[in-house]
């Protein structure tokens, strides 16, 4: 294959993207850490038409998501309202990982074609999204439906001498063609000797083939037997592409060459985001990627890591079988800043519990004074040339200010702590506690989950119940036991008692 085919980046029609713009407009209110610079900027849309370009990694579609991952996804979400009501209008991308090593061995087993068995873990995830209230995004391209753009791209790494063709067919990237490599994450690329560890400190096992340099990473895997009917052709053999490689194909195919900003979980910081940079800009030659760079830190359960071996790996499915809603699981997952490691507890779950109580509470004394209904709480339009904020402007700067979700929570306490002067007051209040509320993805009133207590459990709650009320405390004792050993908790009032899930 000749160099000519890749004088430009990529046969792509240029009018599928607007020309950017100056950066130097009227800044926009929030404001966000950026990993690369490590400085915290404005985000401004930098094309003509006032888009603002997000890419965000999505999931691999092998099995359900589990909180850790939905904690990113969340902060995402939370992070795109904040920018609509902010009057940004936002292209969200956000791809899905349908082939790799974890999704073929998963259809393998399930004895499914790999496209069955993602399309039903797709499916699943998008329920998870949507009792979440997470928006969807306006395209959710899929790696599969990609690999003509993937081999497009690989082509012109190789046509440039960015990429190398091994003796079984892969095809790798070569790290020491790009002076820059490291730039994100700050890497010292003197000691840059593998990429088997990510920048969480965990295994990264997504590049398993044989390459010149242990710094590479693939880019094509040759066909294994282990594979299956799971292969594609390319000019170098039938095979499958690198992990890395997805993510910058369906970014340019969506977003362009360059566009406004990047997110994903802190641990794809490296290799993953710190591979796309490299990729992207040495297949273009354009510089610059992605503007911003948007990383939210780690889930802790209970204080531990997550892992299978602890059994700490919730689903949303998990949490709600034991009692919680949806509502409450995103209450929890935004109730830290993005930027610190999250402590996901059962106490937290509580707390989250109890906070949009109190909110509901508060809701409802200033939907009174404004003399509304419930109903007519609706969230806002976005994109609003005037905006009301009432006494929730606090809440709402604190929200721009680097996404300060816990900062906006206890100023829209405040307030509520004390009543609207007057109607015309409580009105405008309404107003900007629905625009906060929107932008954090929070719906107060929604509809409580029903909780089915076994009625054997019931039975030894209403003995113990009986025992402590005829001061037969060991009695009571044994039986919360019985209780706790068939995995609930029983919590007791002063005219009654309360079953929870969970010993």
């Amino acid at each position: 294959m000749g160099h000519d085919r890749f004088r430009l980046p990529f046969p792509l029609a240029p009018s599928r993207f607007l020309p950017l713009v100056k950066v130097d407009q009227a800044p926009m209110p929030v404001v966000l850490h950026d990993t690369m610079s490590r400085e915290t900027r404005p985000l401004l849309p930098r094309r003509a038409d006032g888009v603002y370009g997000m890419y965000c990694c999505g999931p691999t579609v092998y099995g359900p998501a589990h909180i850790g991952n939905f904690r990113t996804f969340v902060i995402q979400d939370t992070l795109r309202r904040t920018l609509e009501v902010a009057g940004i209008k936002v292209r969200h991308v956000r791809n899905l990982t349908d082939v790799d090593d974890k999704t073929i061995r998963g259809a393998q087993a399930a004895g499914k074609t790999l496209a069955e068995f993602t399309r039903g873990w797709t499916e699943k995830f998008h329920r998870d999204c949507a009792a979440l209230n997470l928006l969807p995004p306006q395209v959710e391209p899929s790696a599969v439906a990609h690999i003509p753009q993937q081999v497009r791209m690989i082509e012109a790494l190789v046509a440039r001498g960015h990429a190398y063709v091994a003796k079984d067919g892969s095809v790798y990237f070569k790290v020491c063609s790009c002076p820059d490599y490291g730039k994100l994450s700050h890497l010292d690329r003197s000691r840059l000797s593998t990429q088997s560890t990510n920048s969480a400190g965990e295994a990264n096992d997504a590049d398993e083939y044989d390459r010149e340099s242990a710094a590479d990473f693939a880019l094509w895997k040759a066909r294994k037997p282990e594979d299956g009917p799971n292969f594609w052709p390319s000019p170098w053999g039938e095979g499958r592409p690198g992990w890395h490689i997805e993510c910058s194909a369906m970014s340019l195919e969506h977003l362009g060459a360059t566009f406004d900003l990047h997110a994903g979980g802190v641990d794809l910081c490296f290799p993953h985001h710190e591979n796309e940079i490299a990729q992207s800009e040495c297949a273009t030659g354009i510089k610059g990627f992605a503007a911003h760079w948007f990383h939210s830190a780690h889930l802790m359960v209970e204080g531990e890591k997550m892992s299978k071996s602890l059994g700490n790996l919730f689903t949303l499915d998990d949490l709600t079988a034991k009692g919680w809603s949806p509502m409450e699981v995103r209450w929890a997952l935004l109730s830290g800043h993005y930027r610190s490691p999250l402590n996901f507890t059962m106490k937290g779950l509580e707390d989250a519990r109890s906070a949009l109580g109190k909110l509901e509470r508060g809701a409802d004394a200033l939907l009174t004074a404004a003399g509304f209904t419930r109903a007519e709480f609706a969230p806002p339009t976005t994109h609003e040339t005037q905006v009301t904020w009432g006494r929730f402007a606090a809440a709402w700067e604190r929200l721009c200010d680097d996404l300060n979700v816990p900062g906006a929570l206890g100023e829209v306490f405040k307030v509520l702590a004390h009543p609207a002067v007057d109607a015309a007051q409580a009105r405008q209040d309404v107003a900007g506690l629905a625009r906060i509320l929107h932008s954090l993805g929070i719906t107060p009133f929604a509809a409580k989950p029903t909780l089915e207590v076994p009625a054997t459990v019931r039975a030894l709650a209403e003995r113990r119940w009986a025992a402590k009320q005829a001061r037969d405390f060991a009695g009571a004792d044994a039986l919360r036991a019985q209780i706790a050993a068939a995995g609930w908790t029983m919590l007791d009032r002063k005219d009654g008692y309360e079953l929870k899930p969970g010993a």
